[in-house]
């Protein structure tokens, strides 16, 4: 025991690494169950982060918009805008992903009722990945073979004004999309749920 000016005893002793890997003997090396640990609050805290979603309704001559809030609870419609070209296409959702925060794009993959691909759903996958290339947000397809009907219902029952009534609906059918996104979330992550059908979906 060493003591030193102020009163207050300093206990020396050995100081030992403390090896962050785990050598198995064969030809790798393992992360130990510190490292793991380390890992998996860092997921954790990265997950609860609050982060907006933002769905994409993708047509050749409109885009409809719709955002979820911070806690990915909601689906709102956001906008509608007329398409002029690739370039300033993509500069408008990029201010908005940078205004809004949004850490994840949905696009929704119009798929035949079949399941089958179509000429708009492969136009849709490649928008989708020139947003992955250009925006450095993760995105993702998403099924919405029923979102237009199920948008073009939602409008004839909500008693709105007449602009909005003859108004395109796609970032409704945007809303309802990220709705059902959001829905399916929420049940996969119920308890009783296998870890394995989560990571699927």
């Amino acid at each position: 025991m060493k003591r030193i000016k102020s009163g207050l005893s300093v206990r020396t002793a050995t100081l030992r690494p403390s090896p962050s890997l785990a050598y198995n003997g064969l030809t790798k090396m393992t992360p130990s169950a510190r490292t793991l640990d380390a890992g998996l609050a860092r997921a954790i805290e990265l997950e609860a982060k609050p982060r907006r979603i933002l769905a994409i309704d993708y047509g050749r001559k409109r885009i409809g918009l719709a955002l979820s809030d911070e806690l990915g609870l909601t689906a709102q419609p956001l906008a509608t805008f007329l398409r002029t070209n690739r370039r300033n296409d993509l500069r408008r959702l990029r201010e908005i992903c940078r205004k809004h925060a949004v850490a994840r794009i949905l696009v929704g993959h119009p798929l035949h009722m079949t399941g089958e691909s179509s000429p708009m759903a492969e136009e849709a996958a490649l928008f989708a990945a020139r947003l992955r290339k250009d925006l450095g947000i993760e995105v993702e397809l998403v099924d919405e073979r029923l979102t237009s009907w199920e948008a073009a219902q939602t409008m004839a029952e909500v008693k709105s004004s007449s602009r909005r009534k003859r108004a395109p609906i796609d970032d409704v059918a945007a809303a309802v999309l990220l709705r059902d996104y959001l829905e399916h979330k929420k049940q996969l992550a119920r308890p009783g749920v296998p870890i394995a059908e989560r990571t699927q979906s």
